[in-house]
């Protein structure tokens, strides 16, 4: 692996072995941390959607798991 840095960018140059499901997930990863970066979101601000989407998916998924009386 080879890294360089210029003004304007910065460059990664992978072996072509590479697994495609690798190179993949570090650019998710990659990705994820440019767009977190961004975010003025707080942590409380985090939880509190988190909550909000785990009991939305609840409500709509329990039939899945609960068997019925």
């Amino acid at each position: 692996m080879i890294l360089e840095r210029t003004d304007k960018e910065v460059i990664i140059r992978l072996p072509a072995n590479i697994s495609w499901e690798d190179l993949e997930l570090m650019i998710r990863f990659i990705k994820y941390r440019e767009n977190v970066a961004q975010s003025k979101a707080t942590q409380e601000d985090i939880d509190a959607l988190a909550k909000d989407v785990n009991k939305t998916w609840w409500e709509e998924n329990k039939h899945r798991f609960m068997k019925p009386s």
